[in-house]
This record gives structure tokens, C-alpha cells and sequence, in this order.
């Protein structure tokens, strides 16, 4: 992930078209240590109800931000809490500090920016352990304003869910033991195990191109740290941002290849929810504000610099209307 701004050079921009949104209907695991009362949130309306954009656009392309209150704001507001859905196990972006037991990490960051702007209190969260497979439906069944999970912004999610503007960009790379013959995302996956998490975009990518690997999924990507670890995969597929902060937990593995994809990660909402997305794009833009002093550098330096370097500036954000 050399020097950029925006998309990576190169890269393909897609083009979403949908008419109707999908609902999933997974449950949700139980969550893990909520700092507040977690009052439940309203069920979302039917999502085959909810009218995606009819035109064209980018996945990457969000709604224009606005600091005006409208319904889900205002339930927030009325609970005291927001409530957000994040990891815990991935090291850098959202984890249990082992020397607080406190969430840490760049998502997590974000999560308590979010707060302070809508509730005024950056401490104003609770924050639910969602699994990889179950963002969707945390969101489709109303058990969180927000997934802040690194993300990966797509067409099919965005039928289903609406996602801020991208607050990151990262790609899908090889993780492998150091001592391993594979050296890409390519034929010399043939005839080796490989793990990815389900519900990721790992595992859309192997579902089109598996180059001869079998295929192990679990619920969330550390788990497949884990499994490399003991041998019982011969490599992962995961984002870049994630993997790299895998190998910093890991040094008997590193990354093979290049990224073999261009993606951005963004904060997922509900998609009725469309005056939180505003809010949400707002926070966004004085994250991004500031140049090398903005909140984006100063969290990208505390927590990302040392494993993804060479990174000078936030995605540019992109809107739709």
C-alpha cells in the first residue's frame, strides 16, 4: 500500500445498479462487554421495502453531508448511547488492550469521533464484538447504529446496507509462514488450504478464483491466524490493512505478492437511516480536515504507520447527490 490518494492507480471503478434491497435474516451472537445500557433499537423497516439510488453510481459514492437531526439521529439522542458494532480481535484496527482491557484501535477511534459529534461525549458508546458473517444482519435487525469494522464497500452490501463515504483503502493479499513456497494470490495455491473469513471479501474472491486451493472459513479472520499458527492451513486471505496487522502480531509470517484488489472501507448503516449516514459523513470530512495534523494522520501514524507505510492522505471522499 505505497503513497496514494484515493483509488489506487489503475484501479477499476465499479458501477452499482440495484432496484430493491435484500434482507438477511442471521441472527446476532451475543455481544461482548457493553460499556452501557444497550436499549434496543427500533426494528428496521422491511429492506425489501427500502428503494435503493435507481441510477448508476460507485459504491464508494454516499449521500452529502448534513449536521440536521432526523429519525435515527434523534433516537440516539434520546438513549444517550450510541451504539456500535466493531471487532475485537483485529490487532490495530479494533482489539482488547491487554494492558486495559479497553477496545483500541483505528476503528474504534472513529467510533468515539462519532459520538462526541452526535452525543457531544466520545465515551457516550456501546460498543458490541459483531463477527465478520453477521455485520448485515446486526444492522437488517436493528442491534446497532453503526458496523465500524473495516468494511469493505461493494455492490451487493450496498443493496442491503448504506455505507458512509470510504474512510480507508486496502486490498486483498496473501498471508503466508515465511518459510512457505506461496508467493501470491496465484498457482502456487494449488493444492494447499487456504482460510479466509465467511461473509468476507476474501471469500467472494476464492468463490470466483480459488487457483487449486481448498477452502476454510470462519467467522472472523483471526481465527484463521490462529489455524495458520498450528498448521492447519497453509495461508490466508484477507485484507491488507488487516493482514499486516496479523504479521506485526506474527513475525513467522508475512505478506506474499500485492494486493490483488481495490477496495475501501466505510461505516455501515442501516438504509433507512439515511440522515445518520449524512451525520456520519460529516464526522468524516473534520476527521479527513487538517493535512498532516488532521484526526485521520494523527490516528493513521498512532496506529497503522508502523505496518502500512507510506500512506500521505485519507481517501477522498465521493457523493452521489
Amino acid at each position: 500500500m505505497g503513497g496514494r490518494r484515493g483509488t489506487r492507480a489503475g484501479a477499476v471503478v465499479t458501477a452499482c445498479v440495484w432496484t430493491l434491497a435484500v434482507a438477511l435474516g442471521a441472527a446476532v451472537l451475543p455481544a461482548a462487554r457493553p460499556t452501557g445500557p444497550a436499549a434496543r433499537i427500533p426494528a428496521a423497516a422491511p429492506a425489501a421495502a427500502l428503494r435503493a439510488p435507481a441510477t448508476s453510481t460507485a459504491p464508494e459514492a454516499s449521500l452529502r453531508p448534513s449536521t440536521a437531526d432526523g429519525p435515527a439521529v434523534r433516537r440516539i439522542k434520546e438513549r444517550g448511547r450510541l451504539i456500535a458494532g466493531v471487532d475485537q480481535n483485529s490487532y490495530r484496527w479494533g482489539y482488547r488492550d491487554p494492558a486495559t482491557g479497553e477496545l483500541s484501535g483505528f476503528d474504534i477511534d472513529l467510533v468515539h469521533a462519532i459520538a462526541k459529534a452526535v452525543l457531544g461525549d466520545p465515551g457516550k458508546v456501546v460498543f458490541l464484538a459483531i463477527p465478520t458473517n453477521q455485520r448485515i444482519p446486526a444492522l437488517e435487525k436493528g442491534k446497532v447504529d453503526i458496523i465500524a469494522r473495516t468494511m469493505t464497500i461493494n455492490c451487493d452490501r450496498a443493496r442491503q446496507v448504506a455505507f458512509s463515504t470510504a474512510y480507508f483503502e486496502a486490498g486483498q493479499q496473501v498471508l503466508a509462514p515465511k518459510a512457505s513456497p506461496v508467493t501470491a494470490f496465484d498457482d502456487t495455491l494449488e493444492g494447499k488450504k487456504v482460510c479466509t473469513a465467511k461473509g468476507s471479501t476474501g471469500e467472494s474472491e476464492l468463490k470466483n478464483e480459488s487457483h487449486g486451493a481448498s477452502v476454510l472459513t470462519v467467522p472472523n479472520q483471526l481465527d484463521c491466524l490462529v489455524r495458520l499458527q498450528l498448521g492447519q492451513v497453509d495461508a490466508v486471505i484477507t485484507d491488507s490493512a488487516l493482514a499486516a496487522g496479523q504479521a506485526a502480531q506474527d513475525p513467522s509470517v508475512r505478506l506474499v505478492g500485492k494486493p490483488f484488489t481495490t477496495e475501501s472501507y466505510g461505516v455501515a448503516m442501516n438504509l433507512k437511516d439515511e440522515d445518520l449516514v449524512r451525520r456520519v459523513n460529516a464526522v468524516l470530512e473534520d476527521y479527513r480536515r487538517g493535512g498532516e495534523a488532521s484526526p485521520w494522520m494523527l490516528a493513521y501514524r498512532k496506529w497503522l504507520a508502523a505496518d502500512l507505510q507510506g500512506i500521505t492522505a485519507p481517501p477522498e471522499p465521493r457523493y452521489r447527490d
